[in-house]
């Protein structure tokens, strides 16, 4: 058998390679793969949960970006029918591709350096993924949770909780890691929404009044929006422009989105 810990965590990937087998068990119980999902697995590292995914899995895709882990991954999963690795930058990847008309059920160990920018990828595939199961920075997972009013309340929290429901499931100690990293870690479930319970006109322009809201987010919105909304514009949907971006519901913020839609489709006609 090939000895996957001789290969030594490089810092340039982010790489935390988890090692207690009662936090992999938590968080197989948090999964609970069936036989009949597609599972997917993002940075399996040295493969400590892509093993026990592999007791469970029909299929299983992993996608590695360090190109000395995929012969070793190979060498130790390579034989299992299941197993099929993908060398590559997961956040370049084309998730659509392989979903095949199964729901892709995600799962990853993510990289700190790489987890916002990656999450806000998948989030552009929630229509071909069940859910996803990523271990990741409490404080991101902090954020993703949320509630409106709080400091973690931001364009993180709101593209989030627009594509999916979010559950904090719980928390990991450093000590669980080699090497171990400096932050606590926290396992996250995002389960993306059949039926968004706000839908956008454009969720494009959502994204963008969320971005240009917080910004400046100690600022008003009068201040943070006045390069593509007028305030009367703003104040048309009930929404005070005196108030800061961290005091609004994701509902007002797709109804600004939405005002803003009909701003530029107005603008276009006349």
């Amino acid at each position: 058998m090939v000895d996957l810990y001789q290969h030594r965590a490089r810092k340039r990937f982010g790489q935390n390679f988890l090692q207690d087998m009662n936090i992999i068990d938590r968080i197989m119980q948090a999964i609970h793969p069936l036989r009949t999902d597609h599972l997917l697995e993002i940075g399996p590292g040295r493969g400590a949960l892509t093993q026990e995914l592999l007791k469970e899995a029909r299929q299983l895709d992993v996608i590695e970006l360090d190109q000395d882990l995929i012969p070793l991954l190979n060498l130790r999963f390579g034989l299992n029918p299941a197993f099929h690795l993908h060398q590559g930058d997961a956040l370049k990847f084309n998730f659509a591709e392989i979903s095949l008309g199964n729901p892709l059920r995600v799962v990853g160990n993510l990289p700190y350096n790489i987890s916002t920018p990656l999450i806000f990828h998948l989030l552009g595939y929630a229509d071909v993924i069940k859910d996803m199961h990523f271990m990741l920075q409490k404080e991101v997972v902090e954020r993703m949770a949320a509630e409106p009013g709080t400091g973690d309340w931001g364009r993180l929290t709101i593209m989030v909780q627009y594509f999916c429901q979010v559950e904090h499931l719980f928390n990991v100690p450093p000590a669980c890691f080699t090497p171990s990293p400096k932050v606590d870690s926290a396992i996250v479930r995002l389960t993306p929404y059949r039926i968004l319970p706000f839908p956008a006109k454009d969720h494009k322009l959502l994204e963008l009044v969320v971005r240009e809201a917080f910004n400046q987010r100690r600022k008003t919105l009068r201040n943070t929006l006045k390069q593509i909304l007028p305030i009367e514009t703003i104040e048309q949907t009930g929404i005070n422009a005196s108030l800061r971006p961290e005091q609004l519901m994701l509902a007002d913020f797709v109804k600004l989105a939405d005002k803003l839609y009909d701003y530029k489709q107005s603008y276009k006609e006349s």
